[in-house]
This record gives C-alpha cells, structure tokens and sequence, in this order.
C-alpha cells in the first residue's frame, strides 16, 4: 500500500510516519513544507493542479493529513487549516488515483461541553474559536467531497515531543526551572481545565488502523477520561521527584498539592508563578498568577465518547497518562 503523509514533520506527523514506516507493506512518500520531507509543497499556497498531477505521478492507496496550525490569527488559522485541506480535498477529485483520505482533526472543533458528559460524534460542534473554526470548516468539507475519506477527531495530544508551548509543555518547563533553581513552591495558574489526554503514540495506531479500514465519517480519538490539569501536574511533580510544593493561588480554597517534608518555603521566598495557557512575561514577577482558560476555546471539560473507534476501527489506547507524562518529563529535563 501506497501511502502520501502530508505534515510528516508536524507533532502527530512525525509519530503517524514512524508507525506507517514500521509496516512492512506500506510504501510511505512525505509531502511537506521542510527540507525533510520527499516532496516540497505547501498546501496553504499551491494549486490543486499541481498537487493532482503529483497525485497522479505517485497513485497513493492512501493520503493522510496532519499538517495544520494550531496558532495565529484567523486569517493564518483558516489558511493552513481550511484553504489547504481544500486544496487536498479538490486534487484527489480531479486525480485517477482514487486514494482514500484520512484527515486529522481535533476536539476544539466541538468546543465546550458539559461537565460529566462523553462528547460522541454526533454532538453538534459549536467551536469556541478560530482554530475550532478553521479545523470544523475543513472537516465539513471532507465529509461534503464525496470522497473515501475519515476524519480523525483527535482529543488532547500528550506524549514525547509535546511542544514546550502547549499547556503540559510550560508546565514540565516550569518545574524543570523550579527544580534547577531549588524552589520549593511552584505556584500554579488555570489548572481548574479537565480535558482528555491521548498519547500521540496511540494516535498513529489510530491513524495506521483507519489507513487500513473502509470507516468513513468522523470518529473521536481520545482516552475515553478527562483529567483535571491540577491532577496532571501533581503526577508530572512525583516522575520528576520535585519535592516543593504545588500551589493554586487561583484555584478554590486549599487547592494545592501537599509539600514535601523537606520543602522549605521559607528558604526560597522568591517563588516561582506560571501560567499555564499563557507564558510567563517579566511583570509576573511581581503581579500574582492569573486564571486563564485552557487556549483552545473548550471551556473547562472535555472528554471523549470513543466506542466508535472501538467498533470501527478496534482501536482502544494503551498509553497511560502517567506514561505520557514521564515521557514529556524526560525531555524538558534534558534541556539546558
């Protein structure tokens, strides 16, 4: 099998293209912006033209999209997001090849839900910003192509290579300063957020599987649990053997972590504020730690309703948080 990974140097593409390598019958060619990847062309600027004639010189089996922006302004959003997946979604019309399509989407294209509940593919997406928007708005136009195609609608990304940007990725980054510095308290902002974390090893799989199957439509890829980012950093302090203490200025009363028996706060009284959602400017030095919202417009819970995958697909995860997160640890604490 034929298969052309579009975004192969992206955060999911990197580990989709390790697990489609690993397969013995599959051919995998890597379209993409960078000077890795075997082809050069960028989705946002090129023509359908010319991704259909390179479509028609290669006859993939199989096109799966990762590549996207998940920051910037609308304008950037809806380029990389939308106009880009047209672009695919109008070549693979117009070639002979007639591969099959899997896009990945995200779970911001739903946006917030209700705490408690499991939100399936049926849900009615009503995004809370613009990346929201962009991503539905390309999975609206997969589902109206009239191709073979998935949509992957994957939950909260975690695992090796997290970018330091992202909410988990400032967290390790702090309490790897924490740590470097002696600092027994690390006081924590916006931990309030629960969300359903997904190793983006597990991912891949679920990418390979739906490569492989005739599932169509959109299907949730997610844990199946939403975690309180409270929770998760308390977990990330004991693989990471920080022995301060974990503070919430902002949460509710007593909405903290209890500190090692060899923390001393009153041997560090300079502490340490981050944000997580936000990074941290010089004035947070003096100004307390602000709330902010877990920045992907999906309010303070989500968690996946993923029996579809089950039953389409045989997928279910097999990475733990715990896991993801020492992998995430690992890294940051390998930084200088």
């Amino acid at each position: 099998m034929r298969v052309l990974l579009i975004g192969s140097n992206g955060y999911l593409g990197r580990f989709v293209a390790d697990r489609l390598l690993a397969d013995p019958a599959v051919q995998l060619t890597a379209l993409g912006r960078g000077d890795d990847a075997d082809v050069r062309f960028d989705l946002a600027t090129g023509s359908p033209g010319a991704l259909t004639r390179f479509l028609d010189a290669v006859h993939p089996g199989v096109v799966v999209n990762c590549a996207g922006a998940t920051r910037g302004g609308a304008r950037e959003l809806t380029r990389h997001n939308t106009v880009a997946v047209a672009t695919v979604c109008e070549a693979l019309r117009r070639s002979g090849c007639g591969a099959r399509l899997v896009q990945i989407g995200c779970s911001a294209e739903y946006g917030p839900s209700q705490p408690g509940s499991s939100t399936a593919e049926d849900a009615v997406p009503r995004p809370g910003g613009p990346y929201g928007v962009s991503k539905l708005a390309a999975t609206e136009l997969v589902l109206g192509s009239g191709l073979d195609a998935v949509v992957l609608r994957v939950f909260s990304p975690v695992g090796p290579g997290t970018p330091a940007g992202s909410p988990l990725g400032r967290l390790a980054e702090a309490m790897r300063r924490a740590m470097q510095s002696g600092d027994g308290e690390l006081r924590l902002g916006g931990l309030g957020a629960q969300r359903d974390f997904v190793d983006v090893r597990d991912v891949a799989r679920a990418v390979h599987a739906a490569s492989l199957s005739a599932a169509q439509g959109v299907i949730n890829i997610g844990s199946g649990r939403a975690v309180r980012l409270r929770d998760a950093a308390g977990i990330l302090a004991r693989v990471a053997g920080y022995g301060g203490a974990l503070t919430e200025p902002d949460g509710p009363p007593g909405a903290h972590a209890s500190p090692s028996p060899h923390a001393s706060h009153a041997a560090h009284p300079a502490h340490l504020r981050a944000t997580i959602g936000h990074p941290r400017t010089d004035s947070d030095h003096h100004a307390p730690p602000i709330a902010y919202p877990y920045p992907d417009g999906c309010g303070s819970w989500q968690q996946a309703d993923v029996r579809t995958a089950r039953d389409r697909l045989g997928w279910r995860p097999r990475i733990n948080l715990e896991e993801s997160l020492a992998d995430i640890w690992m890294e940051a604490a390998c930084r200088i």
